[in-house]
């Protein structure tokens, strides 16, 4: 359903739990692909604009909003650049939301429908217990929790993920940098 309504943008999104370095992950890829004139857009992660509770004490309504948000500014960044790149996904707004509310049917629906038009969602895992900035939990257990629950989903939905290794960590921008480009540069068909 809802590719059909931007099918010439690419729209990458990083996932996983907070405090891992998705935010210094989409920035650094947007830099280099904006050094090879790729036009682009970064959907900003969403929660920190939340004016609802989140982290630990979070609320289903904050969840919803935070979700509502991500897919609004996904459409609108879709409909202006050719490329849009996403500091989290529906999936982790999800992850979110089923840790604070359990499962919700509608929701979950929105959720699948919306993953199919990700054109490479990057799971990045857990290097060190999260800082505290004034905004993001600092509780490691919580972003454990996170991090254990969207990986269940991932494998419960049968999502196929970049998936980064801790160990190849220095080696992250440029593992996600070659895979972008051959998402932005697929294999010309041979002439006859």
């Amino acid at each position: 359903g809802y590719r059909a309504m931007t099918p010439a943008t690419l729209k990458f999104a990083f996932i996983g739990s907070h405090g891992v370095g998705k935010t210094t992950l989409c920035y650094g890829l947007a830099a280099r692909l904006k050094r090879r004139d790729v036009a682009l857009e970064i959907v900003h992660e969403v929660a920190r604009r939340c004016p609802l509770p989140i982290n630990s004490g979070t609320t289903a309504e904050a969840q919803r909003w935070i979700l509502h948000t991500q897919i609004a500014e996904e459409i609108l960044a879709s409909a202006r650049y050719p490329v849009v790149l996403c500091d989290r996904s529906v999936l982790d707004n999800y992850v979110y939301f089923l840790l604070a509310a359990g499962s919700d049917p509608a929701l979950d629906r929105l959720v699948s429908d919306w993953l199919a038009g990700y054109d490479l969602l990057i799971q990045v895992p857990i290097l060190e217990a999260p800082r505290a900035d004034g905004i993001r939990a600092a509780d490691p257990n919580f972003q454990r929790a996170v991090d254990l629950r969207l990986r269940a989903e991932v494998a419960a939905r049968g999502i196929a993920t970049l998936d980064l290794e801790a160990a190849r960590s220095a080696d992250w921008l440029e593992e996600v940098e070659a895979h972008a480009l051959r998402r932005l540069r697929p294999a010309q068909p041979e002439l006859l």
